[in-house]
């Protein structure tokens, strides 16, 4: 770690004061001209957010700090959940090389000094965290990228504990805020899913808002039980946890797709509500989550950042949703160790969300990894 522009320390204790003071100490020492820092805590913590965030500034010193809640937080090898836990990166950036924005809501535009570093800047990254009760947030995603021409990374805060509050130099609610990066900081991102394909895209003849009525000019109902098998088919009540709606996302060449919840099936009429707003001519497919196909996935993204990466990873960020983790892998830190074992120890922050951000989107059952190089 001599030398590195990075340093990363997660702990965990029985409160707030006894969980971030162990932070604080394993942070040290830190990089000479630390200036930016990443703030993970987990739910039990939700409250606390403002006493953390002031006992890491004051102890390091480091002025600049963005982050969120999560229902767990993750580290190298390392996740903590259901603990009092916090997980932090801090980085050693000139203070032109980056600036903290937000909450920015749907509608509103950045702020004229924003504006003035981005047109100086020209960042390409932005590493944003989002307020899941806000219903714009997607539209906020998309057209804050589009605006400012930034590949954001990142998720939404999760917490069933307290409010779900994000740091933007402070605490903070609604809408998405984060950070814009410099392009002189050099990153490699990727994207790993969580479920996998069960059937073919089919294209969307029928809908009302979110009610799947017809595919392929067919009761939507009769294809999904096609997809999904005679075995899940005879028994439409297991399906929920396990298959979802997959909408193809348009131009991508690694055939990214967005995940989305099934919310009802109305067995009469043969409709499928879903998660998401469909128009027809949209495409669809129907996905499993399974956990082989999901560490085989994981461990497609880390080989493809590894072969993309001219050298080895300096320090990274990990957003990955609240449904993969233990839920999906085990209780033994196992997504966090995949990408220890693929990558190499480095430090790494990061926290398990209600959605993960990559591009211009917003995902689910994903996790979305950043490597600063």
């Amino acid at each position: 770690m001599s030398g590195s522009p990075f340093r990363a320390a997660h702990a965990q204790g029985a409160g707030w004061a006894e969980a971030v003071k162990a932070c604080a100490d394993a942070l040290q020492p830190l990089p000479e001209g630390a200036s930016l820092g990443f703030l993970y805590v987990t739910e039990s913590l939700a409250e606390d957010l403002g006493s953390v965030l002031t006992f890491l500034r004051e102890r390091t010193r480091v002025q600049h700090w963005v982050g969120t809640v999560g229902l767990g937080v993750c580290a190298a090898g390392s996740e903590y959940f259901r603990v009092p836990a916090v997980s932090a990166l801090v980085a050693s950036w000139p203070e032109d090389a980056f600036r903290v924005f937000g909450p920015q809501a749907a509608g509103k535009t950045l702020t004229s000094s924003e504006v003035e570093w981005l047109a100086k800047a020209h960042p390409m990254l932005g590493v944003v965290h989002g307020d899941p009760r806000d219903g714009r947030v997607v539209q906020t995603v998309a057209a804050l990228s589009a605006s400012s021409g930034l590949y954001l990374v990142g998720g939404l805060a999760a917490s069933s504990s307290g409010p779900p509050r994000q740091i933007a130099e402070r605490v903070v609610e609604g809408g998405v805020s984060g950070v814009m990066l410099s392009p002189e900081i050099a990153v490699a991102t990727g994207l790993t899913q969580g479920c996998s394909p069960i059937g073919p895209v089919r294209r969307i003849t029928e809908t009302r808002e979110n009610i799947l009525m017809a595919i392929d000019g067919r009761p939507a109902l009769e294809v999904f039980k096609e997809d999904i098998g005679e075995l899940l088919a005879r028994d439409l009540r297991k399906v929920a946890g396990r298959i979802f709606a997959g909408f193809p996302v348009r131009g991508s060449d690694t055939g990214d797709y967005l995940v989305r919840n099934l919310m009802g099936i109305d067995t009469e009429r043969q409709w499928i509500a879903v998660a998401e707003r469909m128009s027809p001519g949209d495409s669809i497919l129907f996905c499993r989550r399974d956990t082989a196909s999901a560490l085989e996935d994981l461990k497609r993204m880390l080989e493809g950042l590894k072969r993309r990466a001219p050298t080895p990873p300096k320090a990274g960020l990990y957003f990955s949703c609240v449904a993969r983790g233990p839920n999906l892998f085990g209780s033994d830190s196992e997504e966090l160790k995949t990408i220890r074992d693929a990558l190499g120890d480095f430090p790494l922050a990061g926290f398990f969300g209600n959605g993960e951000i990559a591009h211009d989107r917003l995902y689910g059952y994903t996790g979305v990894l950043t490597l600063f190089l």
